[in-house]
């Protein structure tokens, strides 16, 4: 059980999250009266694709990776989670099975709620449950559209779009350009990008040739962002 200097730390923070927006005082002092503490070691696993959706959780510290594997065993990384961030939340729905697995990229420390319990307590918070609905409204709008890049776009379109995501989730600015603040290994970009490691190896190589990127022992700094932005969107390159 979080302890009473922690909840007020997480109080605020819950306040900034999309899922917990908007509630007064009375639901979040009953959200972490309800909530439990789950510890993960670096690639452990939160929940596994196809389990039942018993939880959802509200990651304190780390970083957590949402993957989901095929028919035919390949996989893709479809997202990072951060802290201050939801995950799981397909639990507030009875019945429902984890669509991905959520591994621990790092150490990881999360609040987790029991669906049934969460369930209890957007009957007595109705914003609660608006937030639920559109934050899992918002995460299948997100995996259509992974899904119609796969489909649709040319490969190195599809590697600029990740990095250009990870930027949003985890980029730092620093001298050199924009840090994608996270371990970022040429395979794990080509698992996010739907992908092989040769292809995301030799795409990675030319852009750095061309000082679009820097990339040192697993750590990606996107020297000129605008260069991605060209090719993610197809626009027609400044003179």
């Amino acid at each position: 059980m979080p302890t009473e200097q922690q909840d007020d730390l997480d109080a605020a923070a819950l306040a900034q999250a999309p899922l917990f927006q908007g509630l007064d005082s009375d639901a979040v002092a009953s959200l972490l009266a309800a909530a439990r503490e789950r510890r993960v070691r670096r690639k452990g696993f939160f929940f596994h694709q196809g389990e039942p959706a018993t939880a959802v959780y509200w990651l304190r510290r780390g970083q957590v990776t949402l993957l989901q594997v095929g028919p035919d065993g390949s996989q893709v990384i479809l997202r990072l989670v951060a802290p201050g961030e939801a995950f799981g939340v397909i639990a507030a729905v009875a019945g429902a099975s984890y669509p991905v697995s959520a591994q621990a990229s790092s150490d990881c420390r999360a609040l987790a709620w029991r669906g049934d319990a969460l369930r209890s307590l957007m009957e007595r918070h109705p914003r609660l449950a608006l937030n639920a609905l559109r934050t899992l409204a918002d995460t299948l709008v997100e995996l259509q559209e992974r899904y119609r890049e796969l489909v649709t776009d040319r490969v190195e379109r599809r590697v600029a779009r990740t990095l250009l995501r990870l930027v949003r989730q985890v980029g730092r600015k620093t001298d050199a350009g924009v840090l994608i603040d996270t371990p970022l290994s040429r395979r794990s970009l080509a698992e996010m990008s739907g992908t092989t490691l040769y292809t995301v190896s030799r795409i990675m190589t030319a852009w750095e040739q061309r000082g679009l990127i820097a990339t040192a022992r697993d750590r990606v700094t996107i020297r000129y962002p605008h260069g991605l932005t060209v090719i993610a969107e197809d626009l027609t390159p400044p003179l």
